[in-house]
């Protein structure tokens, strides 16, 4: 078993910044990759960012050159470095994570509870 607990989450303005961060607790060594997911009211869920085992990253393009994701395998967590934040940008943010990239649909993977992010215009 896997736990992910996430933070980091608020109100900010738009144009401004915030840090996500999702920490992993229990059998972290049977997790390949991690994903931020996110989803609005309304919406469909979908991925924002991942980071692989190996540091490799991918981004949605609605957040490339804003997000960062990023990892501490000392601590056990991976970072979402959100700047330049737009309304859109407004969700629950999610981390996943299991052995499997975190754009495949793995019904074994583990999911955080959460942290909402609103951004105001």
């Amino acid at each position: 078993q896997v736990q992910f607990v996430e933070s980091g989450g608020g109100l900010v303005q738009a144009g401004g910044s915030l840090r996500l961060s999702c920490a992993a607790s229990g059998s972290t060594f049977i997790i390949n990759a991690i994903g931020w997911y996110r989803q609005a009211p309304g919406k469909q869920r979908e991925l924002v960012a991942s980071i692989s085992v190996g540091r490799r990253t991918d981004y949605a393009d609605s957040v490339k050159g804003r997000f960062t994701i990023s990892r501490d395998n000392g601590k056990n967590t991976v970072y979402l470095q959100m700047n330049s934040l737009k309304p859109e940008d407004t969700a629950v943010y999610y981390c996943k994570g299991g052995r499997l990239p975190a754009y495949i649909d793995d019904s074994s993977a583990y999911w955080g509870q959460g942290t909402q992010v609103t951004v105001s215009s």
